[in-house]
């Protein structure tokens, strides 16, 4: 299916807020039509007009009958042929692509390994751009970028990114040029808060997401959405203080989490200069899973590196849950790779510090490294559920 262009439905009509209603809630799974009238609150005669459309958009698709006693119910269910969703990561050293279908199903992926910081800005989204047009089969219903860095994810620009040298860059207007997409079918946030909203989706209301990586970021769901703060910047716990005596950060502070928990502090501390764990060649899979085999065999450098690691998050985020209160709180990024270690300090300095009462689940990401992709394709696909005129029918492709 096309995305339309100028024949699209209204999108403030009651008509495509009622397509819209429908469509979100077979996000969930197949529902029959009763069950779509009752959830969505519209008349169950006007169900099956909605579907035929959302059918001809490819949007929709019969998934058989409700078990029961009594008239069998018809299931309808998402078709993951009608639409794709481009979810896009920018790392400091990696650029990827992710294509799903509205059910989140992967279609295709690619990442390579790119110095993004040395190739800037322009060059960075010409490397980005290049990588979009490898996985796609033709054009996204839905873009969502994951960035490093203060996003303030209503404008989709980057204001800043400490890794990448990056400031004020203006991401979807500059993905948009190259891919042939309007701007606004591009939207842009910052990689922990999509890390976050990939964890949610499981069904957790109240949960912190710290992101290890290059960086160390965190973001909060709160009542089930993420919480941005008054300019869209919440959850930069990757400079909270933890030792005032430490090394300077990038942000101009002293003892910073991020100086003791970037993946780099961690490796120096584990191994000597010339080390492979050095090694950028490995990425941070690479490296990381490097890491592991040392701890698991009892290299005492490594074994130290990560329970100090595990005690500096311990303590950062005894204050995160002071103030926040989250039911769980995920360990991310690498964090989340190194999680059989890392979640009993983090726990022994939450019981330590944090105030009586107070309780938070301490648990790796179940997704690794790849969450912050998988929420920005469910922010990608996000776009089509909003609004379904989006994806063309037959006879709008034809014009």
């Amino acid at each position: 299916m096309a995305v339309t262009g100028t024949r699209r439905a209204d999108p403030a009509s009651p008509r495509t807020a009622n397509l819209a209603a429908v469509l979100r809630a077979l996000r969930t799974g197949p529902l029959s039509r009763s069950q779509l009238a009752t959830r969505c609150g519209v008349a169950k005669s006007a169900v099956p007009g909605l579907l035929a459309e959302l059918a001809e958009r490819g949007l929709v698709r019969s998934a058989g009958v409700l078990p029961g006693n009594g008239r069998p119910s018809r299931l309808v269910e998402l078709d993951g042929e009608g639409a794709c969703a481009l979810a896009l990561g920018i790392e400091a050293d990696r650029l990827s692509a992710v294509v799903t279908d509205l059910s989140g199903r992967v279609l295709a992926e690619r990442s390579e390994t790119v110095d993004v910081a040395a190739a800037g800005l322009q060059r960075g989204m010409d490397e980005l751009a290049h990588l979009s047009h490898r996985v796609l089969s033709g054009p996204p219903a839905g873009v969502a970028i994951s960035v490093p860095g203060l996003v303030d994810s209503a404008a989709a620009v980057l204001r800043f990114a400490p890794a990448l040298r990056w400031r004020d860059a203006e991401i979807a207007g500059l993905m948009a040029a190259r891919l042939g997409l309007p701007a606004e079918a591009i939207a842009v946030d910052n990689e922990a808060n999509l890390g976050a909203l990939a964890e949610s989706l499981a069904g957790v209301r109240e949960l912190f997401y710290l992101s290890g990586g290059t960086a160390v970021g965190g973001g909060l769901v709160a009542g089930g959405a993420i919480l941005r703060g008054a300019r869209g910047f919440a959850g930069e716990v990757g400079h909270i203080a933890v030792d005032p005596h430490g090394e300077r950060c990038s942000c101009g502070r002293t003892g910073c989490l991020e100086t003791k928990a970037n993946l780099a502090a961690v490796l120096r501390a584990a191994a000597a200069p010339g080390d492979p764990l050095h090694d950028p060649a490995l990425g941070v899979e690479g490296r990381v899973a490097l890491l592991k085999h040392r701890v698991r065999r009892g290299d005492q450098r490594a074994v130290t590196a990560v329970h100090e690691l595990g005690v500096a998050l311990g303590v950062a985020l005894s204050t995160v849950v002071d103030v926040l209160d989250p039911d769980v709180v995920v360990l991310g990024g690498y964090f989340g790779e190194l999680g059989e270690w890392l979640v009993e300090p983090v726990r022994v300095e939450l019981a330590a510090h944090t105030q009586p009462g107070l309780h938070a689940r301490v648990v790796p990401s179940a997704l690794g490294l790849g969450a912050p992709l998988r929420g920005a394709a469910h922010l990608a696909a996000d776009r089509i559920f909003a609004d379904p005129t989006l994806v063309a029918g037959p006879e709008e492709a034809s014009v």
